[in-house]
């Protein structure tokens, strides 16, 4: 299984990075991770007729503004959208005219939190974030995946990370403040301590604000900061592909 990281950053695009998207290429298909600018990679990567399940975290504009790439797509076994329960609406409202059109091989689909089986199991846990924001657990090749999209810390982070095999978590502050409380975003230590106290196998650092990561080598301090709480971290950067 293979994890590919097409867009690693937070608020905007920059040259180091691409708004949030990542895609899992797994035996049960292909699972992607929010629709920032980094999606419009993703026919680089999916070659196979496989299902493909994208999974959008909330509505913030940097996770889903890659949507309007859709119609560039034309893959013959179409793609699942889901979104958690009450959120269809902003997605009609998004992918339609005026804004762009919504292609027929979509298919949208809600999901209440809690454990479904779509082709695999995915949990979905509500995190705590300034404009409400799900977390995913996917269950693949027998490894569990978490990814938090946009959040601050809550029981549901704890929930999200339990024992997961890769933690795929937001890292937007470099500096604790007040408005992480009101948005919902953590700095590299409180990732680890998520990870830590969860019992993850490894933690992957993503979603970097590109005002305070202006650079690689400022994401590279994120991971040596983590690391001293959680040695198992990676500090991810566009187009990065690890095997799990």
């Amino acid at each position: 299984m293979k994890i590919v990281f097409l867009g690693t950053n937070g608020w905007y695009t920059t040259p180091t990075g691409n708004t949030p998207c990542i895609l899992i290429d797994s035996k049960e298909g292909y699972v992607i991770f929010d629709a920032g600018n980094g999606i419009y990679k993703i026919d680089e990567y999916i070659k196979e007729k496989k299902p493909i399940s994208l999974f959008i975290s909330h509505f913030h504009l940097d996770h889903v503004s890659g949507l309007h790439t859709l119609s560039k797509f034309d893959f013959p076994q179409g793609i699942d959208i889901y979104v958690a329960k009450g959120r269809e609406k902003d997605f009609e409202n998004l992918v339609n005219p005026p804004y762009t059109k919504r292609p027929k091989s979509v298919r949208l689909h809600e999901l209440s939190d809690g454990t479904h089986n779509i082709s695999f199991p995915v949990t979905v846990i509500e995190q705590f974030h300034g404009y409400r924001d799900h977390g995913f657990r996917v269950e693949l090749e027998g490894k569990i995946i978490a990814y938090s999209g946009d959040c601050g810390i809550s029981s549901g982070s704890y929930k999200l990370a339990e024992k997961a095999d890769v933690l795929i978590h937001e890292c937007s502050f470099a500096i604790d403040k007040p408005s992480a409380k009101i948005w919902g975003h953590v700095i590299p230590e409180q990732a680890a301590e998520i990870a830590k106290q969860s019992g993850a196998r490894k933690l992957i650092l993503t979603h970097f604000d590109p005002v305070e990561y202006p650079t690689l080598e400022s994401r590279l301090d994120a991971e040596k900061r983590a690391k001293k709480i959680f040695p198992n971290t990676i500090a991810a950067s566009d187009d990065l592909i690890l095997t799990v």
